[in-house]
């Protein structure tokens, strides 16, 4: 696991990255270690912890290439009507993430996209380099403190 916690100048963007394997502990690590960065920010996580274990969920499930692992990108812009955005970027840049069809309410997968959209404001789905993807949600942030 490689992380990095950068703070930008005053007023500027919170960042957080690491890289982490591509396998359940690895997505279970992701959930973890954004709620404790979040503590440290003074953010209320519960919404974006729900996000960050869905995308890192998927990415280990529909996203893995064996032997190569998984980005999470955390970056809270501060101030009035705060922002997080979330990145997880996944080595499967061919397997897009979709929304089920909403007449399908028997289908056994697709349900974490539909809960992403409704703990986010936006989420979508950006080419990365290296045949990787990129797929983000922003939500609007509650009840900050001061980092």
């Amino acid at each position: 696991m490689n992380q990095e916690t950068l703070r930008q100048v005053p007023g500027s963007a919170y960042l957080f990255r690491v890289r982490l394997s591509a396998t359940r502990r690895g997505a279970r690590l992701a959930r973890l270690l954004t709620e404790r960065q979040l503590d440290t920010w003074g953010v209320l996580f519960g919404d974006a912890t729900q996000v960050v274990a869905e995308l890192a969920s998927n990415a280990v499930l529909h996203g893995r290439v064996p032997g190569r692992d998984f980005r999470l990108r955390l970056k809270l812009d501060p101030g009035p009507g705060s922002s997080l955005r979330i990145e997880v970027t996944d080595a499967r840049a061919d397997r897009i993430p979709r929304t089920p069809d909403p007449g399908a309410t028997d289908a056994e997968s697709g349900r974490g996209l539909l809960l992403i959209a409704a703990y986010a404001d936006r989420w979508g789905v950006d080419e990365a380099p290296a045949g990787c993807k990129t797929v983000w949600a922003e939500l609007t942030v509650p009840g900050r403190g001061a980092p």
